[in-house]
């Protein structure tokens, strides 16, 4: 009977923990917040004897103010970067367009010196090409499509995320005297270890992304400095929003850009940006285990298997669910909550 009642309850703790970080996200980020600017909270209370309404109140409203002002700045960059690129884009495709033609040509000369096998190559070679940036244009599309689509959700989300924050700072002692409040008066002392606990690990575990998206980053930013692309600040900032999916990863970007740099003759831009994109993923799969396992407490290998079963279990939100359920699965082993013994005899 416990078994079933222990299987019972981390069914419905990992189902809560999915639906926490799909349609939960905006209160599960505003609650990281809370909890990150609760020390702020704690010496505005006692430096400055504000109520805990106030004092809420005023670290809420610095974040809100941080926030949106790191927004604008870095949305502002991007923008200007974006549409200075967009402004080259029929360059690109006129330079495209001449190299495709000029295949089309030599395959005209070839075929009226009677070698008929080669130019048909050529011809479906080049048909092959014009098909894979068709298509690449309008997966591009549809990615901005989706992006401007998806703008007015990101703004019902900002605000949803903003309120939970204010209304979350000011509740947060008395939502975690009703949860302990939920356990028997014996059980709270390990409730509290594991919640310590759990604060820690899951402090950890941003800070392990934040740090391997920083590496990405730079790495990313002066490899495209190097090769002399331009604008290397939003093609940066889009590769690193892009390698947190652990089967595409940078290659998303990087692998179809150097294959359209090789079609169109910049053989240098081509080999460069593979190199980049085989140094970035070195990089990051080499320090990802490690980094990830050093910061939240878990060892390397329960890391990387819980990353790639997440991932291959729910998708994306498995990726940073993954880590999650073996983050709380050993606080509550440390805290005694979880004894597993086997008995052979």
């Amino acid at each position: 009977m416990t078994t079933l009642k222990t299987v019972l309850v981390m069914g419905f703790g990992l189902l809560f923990l999915y639906l926490l970080f799909t349609v939960g996200a905006p209160f599960l980020l505003a609650l990281v917040a809370v909890i990150f600017l609760e020390p702020l909270n704690a010496l505005l209370i006692r430096r400055f004897k504000l109520g805990r309404l106030a004092a809420a109140t005023v670290s809420a409203t610095l974040f809100t103010a941080v926030l949106i002002g790191l927004m604008v700045l870095i949305g502002l960059k991007l923008v200007d970067e974006l549409l200075g690129f967009w402004e080259h884009v029929p360059t690109y495709l006129n330079h495209a367009n001449a190299y495709i033609q000029d295949l089309l040509n030599r395959a005209d000369s070839l075929s009226g010196k009677g070698e008929q096998d080669l130019p048909l190559k050529l011809e479906n070679w080049v048909s092959s090409l014009t098909s894979a940036l068709e298509s690449l244009a309008s997966a591009v599309s549809g990615v901005l499509y989706s992006f401007a689509k998806g703008i007015p959700n990101f703004f019902i989300v900002l605000v949803v995320f903003l309120c939970a924050v204010y209304l979350l700072g000011f509740s947060l002692p008395a939502m975690k005297t009703s949860f302990l409040s939920l356990f028997e008066e014996q059980s709270r002392e390990q409730v509290e270890q594991v919640m310590a606990n759990l604060r820690r690990s899951v402090f950890g575990f941003l800070r392990a992304q934040i740090l391997l998206s920083l590496v990405t980053y730079v790495l990313s930013f002066f490899g495209l400095l190097i090769i002399g692309t331009g604008y290397p600040l939003a093609v940066a900032l889009l590769i690193v929003a892009v390698d947190i999916l652990p089967i595409l990863g940078t290659g998303a970007v990087l692998v179809p850009w150097a294959a359209y740099a090789f079609a169109t003759g910049d053989t240098y831009t081509a080999v460069g940006l593979l190199l980049l994109f085989f140094v970035i993923t070195i990089v990051r799969r080499t320090v990802e285990p490690k980094v990830l396992g050093d910061a939240v407490g878990i060892g390397a290998l329960s890391a990387l298997v819980s990353l790639y079963v997440g991932y291959e279990l729910v998708g994306l939100v498995g990726v940073f669910l993954g880590p999650i359920v073996v983050i709380v699965f050993t606080a509550a082993r440390k805290a005694g909550l979880l004894h597993f013994k086997i008995k052979l005899q």
